[in-house]
């Protein structure tokens, strides 16, 4: 059997990037392998490799059909996705390049859409951990993820405070940008303007409920306190 297990590995490699281990699958292939060894007989003149090459190849083939889908799909498009995966091995060495759908579909006798589905069928083998690494410098999944960006939960209000804004007169609007974009006091405003601390007072009163209104009751609690 040792001289045999060459030709287990060879089968074996041709499934290994599906997500499993080469020697998981060399020991999937070595069951096969077994089962080839007991079923043959040498009277029919076969060679025994010729005669063991399907029984360990449907052995690891079975292997990925029962034990490696994270999303189980139905058994008949499970194989479907194997016929597919075998033919595209089988055209990428024959063109040297990756078949089309309809070069695939032609050689499994099914149509183009079948083969769609079992492309998308085949995602389904395998789950990536969130730390697996991704990048060649050990980055994980997770790391490599986007965040979620918490000025997105800013943009309604903002457009909320453009159509505001856009209901005052030039002053209001500079009187509010100077509050509470500037950070000035109600006394500093009144000095940069020229009117008092008490006009001020009653305009940003004023501009802030009009803004109120015109966004329809919208609470600018949030802008008061800044």
């Amino acid at each position: 059997m040792v001289g045999l297990l060459p030709l287990v590995r060879s089968i074996a490699r041709r499934y290994a990037r599906r997500g499993e281990p080469l020697d998981d699958l060399v020991q999937v292939g070595s069951v096969g392998l077994l089962k080839a060894i007991d079923r043959f007989d040498p009277d029919r003149g076969v060679p025994f490799g010729a005669f063991a090459a399907p029984t360990i190849t449907g052995e690891i083939r079975r292997h990925f059909r029962d034990t490696t889908w994270t999303v189980r799909p139905p058994r008949e498009l499970q194989e479907l996705v194997l016929a597919l995966s075998a033919a595209t091995e089988r055209l990428s060495a024959v063109h040297g390049r990756p078949p089309t759908v309809s070069e695939l579909a032609e050689a499994i006798d099914r149509s183009v859409d079948d083969v769609a589905e079992a492309k998308s069928a085949g995602e389904g083998y395998s789950a990536t951990s969130l730390d697996a690494p991704v990048l060649e410098d050990g980055t994980t999944l997770s790391e490599a993820m986007g965040e979620l960006d918490g000025e997105y939960s800013m943009v309604e209000w903002r457009n909320d405070l453009r159509v505001g804004l856009a209901g005052l007169r030039p002053r209001e609007r500079r009187i509010i940008a100077l509050r509470f974009l500037g950070g000035l006091s109600q006394r500093e405003i009144a000095a940069r303007i020229g009117i008092s601390q008490m006009h001020v007072s009653r305009l940003l009163r004023s501009a802030l409920g009009q803004m109120r209104s015109t966004i329809g009751q919208m609470d600018l609690e949030p802008v008061e306190r800044r």
